[in-house]
């Protein structure tokens, strides 16, 4: 495993975070350990990434259900917690999230009072005295979110200022109950906007990013995240999430065998905007592409999101084992990724860029 500064903090991190949003719902509290175990103590994973409202697709009934598995491995064995980068997420704004700890009954907001709350509640579950990286879920603000429409002005609405975000930020790290903070499904203007104000305010700076980046998903990253990441400019690190887009990119879904508990088979509409026609016309290309390269399809998405510069560490996930393995054991197989095979990358997004947005 190789690891790496993550921005401008002193975290060193593994270029593999372990996602956990399944456990608690397609995965026992078992299956969760043991994928724990296997990344950590097999393969020096020391990232992993979870959120107040996981598991996915979130219900009252199961929320907080990841976090707690979580806890309990973090007091199994005499595990040192120094030497885990735990990274949280404190949900965004939504009308339908009503049954989150501090939020009376309403939906989900990210005041001040309820990231403070979020926290409190968080660290009790995942048994812990401190939360390495908080991450606002999605912002506050409307935004045009997962894969939705272009910006609608019409749609803009009231929302939590930066700098009351920001306040509550820098209380929690200066409590010492988060190191850093970052955000996540955040816009070039978003994340600008929050390292801006932190300076501003004498507050301390977003230290990472995590968006969506796959080959089905890249305009978003490649025209203004990176910009900002860079560097040269606010040095912040870049966390790939759903590289494999929901797992289309295995080709999965495109066979007579694919498994009735396949994440996309078992949440109607859940990930939609992948399950489109022209999205279903890539990924046979990129699956082709894979083949004549020596690759599985899982693979060549893997490794290329491995292999891109800009990206800090890349957040999978698995329901199972065998999937966690494979997964982790594309990392070695970066240098298949060939010129010959970015070549071919490059002309299917030529003609297939960006096909999974609505």
């Amino acid at each position: 495993m190789q690891y790496t500064k993550l921005g401008s903090s002193e975290l060193l991190v593994s270029k593999i975070c372990l996602g956990t949003m399944t456990w608690g719902e397609q995965n026992s509290e078992s299956e969760g350990i043991d994928q724990l175990n296997k990344a950590f103590d097999e393969y020096g994973i020391n990232f992993l990434d979870t959120a107040e409202m996981y598991p996915v697709p979130t219900k009252p009934e199961s929320q907080g259900a990841t976090d707690k598995i979580i806890g309990k491995w973090l007091n199994m064995k005499g595990r040192d917690r120094s030497k885990i980068i735990l990274a949280s997420k404190v949900a965004g704004a939504s009308e339908n999230v009503t049954w989150l700890p501090g939020r009376n009954g309403k939906g989900s907001r990210v005041s001040y009072n309820e990231i403070m709350k979020s926290v409190e509640e968080s660290l009790k579950r995942l048994q812990t005295d401190y939360i390495d990286l908080l991450q606002i879920h999605w912002p506050d603000r409307y935004v045009s979110l997962f894969g939705g429409s272009p910006y609608d002005i019409t749609q803009e609405r009231e929302s939590i200022s930066f700098n009351e975000q920001l306040e509550a930020l820098g209380q929690l790290i200066q409590q010492g109950k988060i190191r850093y903070f970052g955000v996540s499904n955040e816009t070039p203007y978003g994340l600008m906007k929050f390292c801006q104000t932190a300076e501003e305010m004498g507050l301390p700076k977003p230290i990472s990013i995590q968006n969506c980046y796959n080959l089905l998903n890249r305009c978003d990253i490649e025209s203004g995240i990176i910009e900002v990441c860079s560097k040269r400019h606010e040095n912040v690190g870049l966390l790939a999430y759903s590289p494999l887009a929901g797992g289309i990119l295995t080709g999965k879904y495109s066979r007579a065998d694919c498994p009735n508990r396949a994440r996309l088979n078992l949440f109607s509409g859940y990930m939609e905007r992948y399950k489109q026609s022209l999205a279903q016309e890539a990924v046979q290309k990129y699956c082709e592409l894979a083949g004549l390269h020596g690759l599985t399809p899982t693979e060549l998405a893997l490794s290329w999101c491995y292999s891109r510069l800009p990206v800090t560490s890349t957040i999978i996930g698995a329901t199972s084992i065998i999937q966690l393995d494979e997964n982790i054991q594309a990392f070695g197989k970066q240098n298949l990724i060939t010129e010959e095979v970015l070549e071919g990358i490059q002309e299917i997004y030529k003609k297939y860029r960006d096909p999974s947005k609505l």
